[in-house]
């Protein structure tokens, strides 16, 4: 298999960098190292009275809702008449090593939906969290409900006592969280890249073997390098956030329990009664349906639905299939719940 190693590595290095993250947008906040984005409205202006904010994980940079034209959720959303906000949660540096949950859930978040909120004739917001980042929204939902119109919950984990791997390696008493955060002090994201990758270690050479296989076929390449530009673009997780992140939620599993605070006020998933949409996926490495799915059942909604599609983690969110069927899906859930 060296040769075809090889052969992938010549093909990465001759090909030009991607053009990602594309969609027009303009900074409407900045706080620290976040920043809430704006997308420019079609020509036309927008069709719907209810803003949408959009929070990604906070490990991984956002444009991956906007990868390039064409496999774009955002341009989608954009082309559909929804008012369409994003969190850039930025690159935390050391000195952002004590940021806490409270901070990054309450009051980051808080203010972007805030921010996003003022476009709205009653002040509340669409929310749309991928991965980590539903599980800050469905934590903020949980403290402060009335700030949502709606929440999506995109393959966002909320019990965590889950079969995967990582959910075991945290929970081991091997696994010296103390020492990691101390040391390190925010945690580097290779380190958490290489967890990430235990859970297919053979996926390196799978992805060498297919472009190997497609070379020839730009659109593919196309899409397969700019989803890779987004892969190995993470960011560092600022320590004193980690360190709860890994004992409340892992250790304790406390927001399924709530057990959990946010500024010292109570987080309870039931108190979420705005509608809700959850979305998993059959082949998701990163968040198991049985870590993402209890959300459901949980939460106080009336109005409430949950979509299972096959697929993993990432490519089940940002490929041609997803433009054809699961975009829609959320838009269309979103139009049929809009302000009037």
């Amino acid at each position: 298999m060296r040769p075809v190693l090889e052969l992938a590595a010549q093909l990465v290095r001759r090909r030009p960098p991607p053009a990602v993250g594309q969609t027009p947008a303009v900074e409407v906040h900045r706080e620290n190292k976040m920043r809430l984005l704006r997308y420019r409205a079609r020509p036309e202006g927008t069709a719907f009275k209810t803003p949408v904010l959009l929070v990604p994980s906070l490990i991984n940079r956002h444009y991956v809702l906007d990868l390039m034209p064409g496999k774009s959720f955002v341009e989608h959303l954009v082309a559909q008449g929804h008012d369409v906000h994003i969190i850039d949660w930025g690159t935390p540096g050391p000195e952002d090593r004590f940021l806490t949950f409270d901070d990054i859930t309450g009051t980051y978040l808080g203010r972007a939906l805030k921010r996003t909120g003022e476009s709205s004739p009653d002040g509340k917001v669409h929310v749309l969290g991928y991965c980590l980042g539903g599980t800050l929204a469905a934590i903020h939902a949980g403290a402060h409900p009335g700030r949502f119109a709606s929440f999506v919950a995109l393959a966002a984990p909320v019990a965590f006592h889950d079969e995967g791997l990582v959910s075991t390696w945290t929970r081991q008493e091997g696994f010296d969280l103390q020492a990691l955060v101390d040391g390190a002090g925010n945690v580097p994201w290779q380190l958490m890249q290489a967890a990430f990758q235990m859970l297919r270690p053979t996926l390196p050479l799978a992805k060498a073997v297919s472009v190997v296989d497609k070379f020839w076929n730009d659109e593919f390449l196309d899409g397969f390098f700019a989803l890779e530009t987004w892969g190995n673009d993470n960011v560092s997780f600022p320590g004193q956030a980690y360190r709860q992140y890994v004992e409340e939620l892992y250790r304790k599993d406390a927001l399924v329990k709530d057990a959990f605070t946010l500024h010292g006020k109570p987080v309870r998933l039931s108190n979420i009664t705005c509608p809700l949409l959850s979305i998993t996926f059959e082949h998701d490495n990163i968040v198991p349906v049985s870590s993402a799915a209890p959300l459901l059942g949980r939460v106080g909604s009336a109005d409430k639905e949950r979509i299972h599609l096959p697929g993993g983690h990432v490519g089940a969110v940002v490929s041609r299939a997803a433009s054809r069927g699961l975009w829609p899906k959320i838009s269309a859930f979103w139009a049929k719940r809009d302000a009037r």
